[in-house]
């Protein structure tokens, strides 16, 4: 492992960071919070104040769904070649933008510079998406099967939505919820992480430019997100809450929304499995695995969280994977030879120290890494852990960093039901040269998402979501993420 230079970027201000002390955005105008709390924005690598944004209240919140609603009408009956134009125009100002968007991201966030630009371009690609699709929501018309009448269904856009975003994509995750709904007539509230606020709020100016209207995106940070969020759908007008972040969350929003019966869109936690058989190609399934759980240096629902691999070839695989993760680049996310960047938070990495600790007085022995990293900076070196035991809390939880504990198995009954041992279901990773056992194995495997022979599984046009308790709803694809922000009106007639 390799630690780069933990250097400062106080001189580093590639949007004009003191900017975003003017306020918040909402009915397409920069104002102050009503109260005069600020949140400070840390950059992870650094532990260093690097700017300060405005702390909403309950009476900020009701600004921003009555400019939502102030707005609605008129973007409604905006026509979808209008609306389409506009999102194209997003996706073109994101990509003529994307290397100062992507060093923004590394800032705030911390991930690795070139884990950000992939951010930047998956994000501006959901425009792009839905630029094509808004043009493309038709109605149905038939024959009531009994000949008395005739079934008209149109469909229309759900209304206010409220969408809540995690820190660890600040980019991609707004504009998964944003582009949709606006390709499908909605106007929204965003209310993003107030770990990694900066992206949200420069991407607000972008829409602007781009021609979004005032008042149909709105963007607030807050300290206080439990009744914040409550107040806003407490509001008649408030008919959508799509939300990503944990399972825990995600389970007390759901009991909020259930109060005014608020259509929900959930993408939750993940546990992901990565399964390995004998039969596989060791090195294209390693490369895949480097992609799967280094990703963001780990802090990824998808991120490959138990890695299963079969008898024949687990001491093998395990050497070569440790080799590789043994020789990565630990550093600054801002510099570009970092290949892994540090955790958010020290909160992070101190969870991350609790679950190698009790996997290590279960018996585990790490291969590489292991230790917290001395110095300033939330960092965890790349961690190889083997004869992890299956009872130990990294089993269960979901890690959110760079460590990667392997699992040896026999047989593929084994494997599916090791897999299906969790209350997650979002993504999963299966290696095998076997076409059929692996199109087997990923039917019985209980998840969302599978990658067969692949370490991405994320895609725009694909829908992307989980079971269990991994969520509600799909985000993408080729219909399914506008129609979560549309309702189905059924029309009876006769002629």
């Amino acid at each position: 492992m390799n630690v780069n230079q933990h250097s400062s970027h106080k001189d580093y201000d590639p949007f004009g960071l003191s900017a975003f002390s003017r306020g918040l955005y909402i009915g397409g105008a920069w104002r102050p919070a009503a109260g005069e709390g600020r949140i400070e924005v840390i950059d992870p690598s650094t532990e260093a104040v690097i700017a300060a944004v405005p702390d909403a209240t309950l009476a900020d919140a009701a600004a921003a769904v009555e400019a939502a609603a102030s707005a609605a009408e008129s973007w409604r009956e905006t026509p979808p070649r209008r609306r389409s134009e506009i999102l194209r125009r997003c996706f073109e100002l994101m990509v003529e933008r994307s290397e100062t968007l992507a060093r923004l991201i590394s800032l705030e966030n911390g991930k690795a510079l070139r884990d950000a630009r992939g951010e930047v371009a998956y994000a501006a690609e959901f425009f792009r998406w839905n630029a094509e699709e808004a043009v493309r929501i038709s109605g149905e018309f038939g024959i009531a099967p009994a000949g008395g009448n005739r079934i008209v269904v149109d469909y229309q856009p759900i209304g206010i939505c409220v969408l809540i975003t995690p820190w660890n994509f600040p980019a991609a995750m707004a504009t998964r919820k944003i582009a949709p709904a606006l390709a499908a007539g909605c106007t929204v509230i965003l209310k993003p992480a107030s770990e990694t606020p900066l992206t949200a709020y420069a991407l607000a100016a972008l829409y602007e430019e781009a021609g979004v209207p005032p008042g149909v995106v709105n963007v607030m940070t807050t300290s206080t997100p439990g009744p914040v969020i409550a107040a806003m759908l407490a509001d008649p007008r408030v008919r959508k809450l799509s939300f990503t972040g944990s399972t825990g969350v995600g389970r007390t929003l759901l009991a909020e929304a259930a109060k005014s019966v608020i259509s929900c869109s959930m993408e939750l936690g993940g546990n992901a499995p990565f399964i390995v058989f004998d039969d596989a190609d060791i090195d294209a399934a390693i490369e895949g695995l480097m992609v799967a759980k280094m990703r963001n240096a780990g802090e990824a629902c998808t991120a490959a969280n138990r890695i299963y691999v079969q008898s024949g070839i687990h001491d093998a695989f395990a050497e070569k994977f440790t080799q590789r993760m043994a020789a990565l680049n630990v550093g600054p996310g801002v510099d570009p030879d970092t290949e892994c960047g540090p955790m958010i938070t020290r909160k992070a990495v101190e969870k991350i120290e609790r679950l190698v600790t009790d996997a290590i007085s279960r018996g585990a022995r790490a291969l590489c890494g292991g230790r917290t990293l001395a110095g300033r900076g939330f960092f965890y070196p790349p961690t190889v852990l083997v004869d992890v035991a299956r009872a130990s809390d990294m089993g269960c939880e979901e890690i959110f960093g760079p460590v990667a504990p392997l699992y040896r198995f026999e047989s593929e009954a084994e494997v599916i039901a090791a897999a299906n041992d969790t209350e997650y279901g979002l993504a999963a990773y299966i290696y095998t040269r076997d076409i059929g056992r692996g199109m087997r194995v990923a039917s019985k495997v209980e998840a969302g998402m599978i990658a067969l022979n692949r370490g991405l599984v994320s895609d725009p046009a694909a829908p992307f979501g989980g079971v269990k308790q991994s969520g509600l709803g799909r985000e993408g694809g080729q219909h399914h993420g506008i129609a979560e922000f549309m309702e189905a009106k059924y029309i009876a007639t006769s002629f």
